[in-house]
């Protein structure tokens, strides 16, 4: 089974062409409600390769990995990181299965801090970069890999941007998840003072 969840506007039109050239089993891509993040539409949708993500931006220090629409808040928090003197690199998953082994590699080889960020709950994208890295033995030298997911509580219904903001998956939770990875709470407290 083939998962993929759309960054954008721009990649569901991909991820469309995608799922109806796709001929070798079932495949399945996630949007979520509300409204796009406004990107240009491309005219047609190009196939994607299966299990192959991208780098959208190259940093040094801390790797945000991102399946799904929450892309434009970890570039909004790579954007802040970079106040804060550190150098992130955002990658777009695009799919959950089957995962991009190189791109995970290609992450922790060349990061201090791994983050996942998906709209999805324990046990999901996560989970499943997790147990990669875990068999290949990718967590072995210190590598600090941190999930985040929507929470196991009961979200009443409100607007994506506040129901996002209460799940803790914006880019200030973003940001704060990688400054506690990195040892830096201080500096966290500084700024909401």
């Amino acid at each position: 089974m083939v998962i993929m969840a759309c960054s954008d506007e721009a990649e569901l039109v991909h991820m469309t062409a995608t799922a109806a050239a796709y001929d070798e089993g079932p495949i399945a891509y996630r949007y979520p409600r509300g409204e796009g993040v406004g990107v240009d539409l491309p005219q047609v949708g190009k196939v994607l390769e299966i299990g192959k993500g991208r780098i959208v931006r190259e940093g040094t220090n801390v790797a945000i990995l991102s399946l799904g629409t929450r892309l434009a808040e970890a570039m909004k928090a790579a954007d802040a990181l970079e106040t804060l003197g550190l150098s992130a690199t955002v990658a777009d998953a695009r799919f959950a299965k089957p995962l991009d082994h190189d791109l995970i590699r290609q992450l922790v080889r060349h990061h201090e801090v791994l983050i996942t960020i998906e709209e999805g709950s324990r046990g999901g994208f996560g989970a499943f970069v997790l147990h990669f890295l875990s068999d290949q033995g990718l967590t072995d030298n210190g590598l600090k890999v941190r999930t985040m997911t929507l929470p196991d509580i009961y979200q009443d219904h409100d607007t994506p941007a506040k129901m996002y903001d209460e799940a803790r998956l914006n880019a200030p939770h973003i940001v704060e998840t990688a400054m506690r990875a990195l040892g830096r709470s201080a500096e966290i407290i500084k700024l909401r003072g």
